[in-house]
């Protein structure tokens, strides 16, 4: 199983990162895709692969289990932060076909990859990172 991931990204204290590119055709040979944005961010834009899990960093340690440890898993986030954070816990709780995605959402889509758009949904925010949902008055909502 881990030859799936040979030859390719860069390897960097131990862990994998993917270009979009390489994540987008690792995807196509059956990686999934774990998206650990929180819910008010995922629900705009997620990426158009087959094969996705939502599972919010918040709630990652303790939920960690439920995701597949015989599957290969590249975790994506924002702009690649959080995601990494997340291959490490996973690191340490025994995972070991895990890879990140280098700079998450951000990244992505400015690769052309395919995307999911729901155009109902409004956020607002500087960056990527610190989009907020806003309310039908074009407030913005706490997360």
């Amino acid at each position: 199983m881990e030859d799936f991931f040979k030859n390719l990204g860069i390897l960097s204290n131990g862990m994998k990162h993917f270009s979009p590119k390489e994540t987008y055709e690792l995807c196509q040979k059956g990686a999934i895709i774990v998206d650990v944005r929180e819910e008010y961010m995922n629900r705009f834009k997620i990426v158009d692969v087959d094969e996705i899990i939502f599972c919010p960093g918040s709630i990652l340690e303790e939920n960690y289990k439920d995701l597949p440890k015989d599957k290969h898993l590249i975790f994506l986030d924002a702009v690649g932060l959080r995601s990494k954070e997340a291959v490490l816990l996973l690191k340490n709780k025994g995972f070991k076909n895990i890879a990140n995605m280098a700079g998450g959402m951000v990244e992505w889509e400015r690769a052309g990859l395919p995307l999911k758009i729901d155009k109902s949904e409004r956020l607002t925010g500087s960056c990527m990172c610190m989009l907020r949902k806003r309310d039908k008055k074009g407030e913005k909502k706490k997360a």
